[in-house]
């Protein structure tokens, strides 16, 4: 992900704004794969993950984000689609918007995250994570009155679930 003189923002801006993407969409693939390993790999090894207040956070390291999710994955049958994404070179920001879908509890969650990226090594350092709505024992948390099949979002959890590494007790 680094240059021959080691630093990501020295890169051509179009370059940079495909790895900020690839790093984003191979985050996701771990989350979804329950990889600890690809996710980890993302991330600046004191990364953060923010979240909204009584969620746990903040989340602090590449290995707790990674572990965290993981544990999401095997017992509430977490899944997560990427609907709309955007990077900003400049910046070096990238913002998402997503939905978490919770299989094993019959609901999903829509929200979106911005992305800091290391000027250095171009991986995460920063997550700030936003949700459509506060977390009120909703089975639905997104935007009230937003056509999301209109719009083309994911309407159901397209990822099988339970996790094959998933504890059915």
């Amino acid at each position: 992900m680094t240059t021959s003189t080691g630093e990501f923002r020295n890169l051509d801006r179009d370059i940079q704004r495909t790895r900020m993407e690839s790093t984003i969409r191979t985050y996701f693939d771990g989350c979804n794969e329950a990889d600890v390993e690809k996710m980890a790999a993302t991330f600046a090894p004191d990364a953060v993950h923010y979240f909204p207040p009584g969620l746990d956070g903040p989340w602090v390291g590449n290995r707790t984000i990674a572990e965290n999710w993981r544990k999401l994955v095997l017992t509430i049958g977490s899944a997560w689609t990427i609907d709309r994404l955007i990077a900003e070179p400049e910046s070096l920001q990238a913002v998402i918007e997503w939905t978490h879908y919770k299989t094993a509890l019959g609901g999903f969650l829509r929200g979106d995250e911005w992305y800091r990226f290391d000027p250095k090594s171009g991986l995460i350092t920063e997550i700030r994570a936003f949700y459509a709505a506060r977390s009120d024992g909703r089975q639905h948390v997104e935007l009230e009155g937003y056509d999301y099949a209109g719009q083309g979002y994911h309407l159901e959890c397209p990822i099988a679930r339970p996790h094959p590494d998933a504890t059915t007790d």
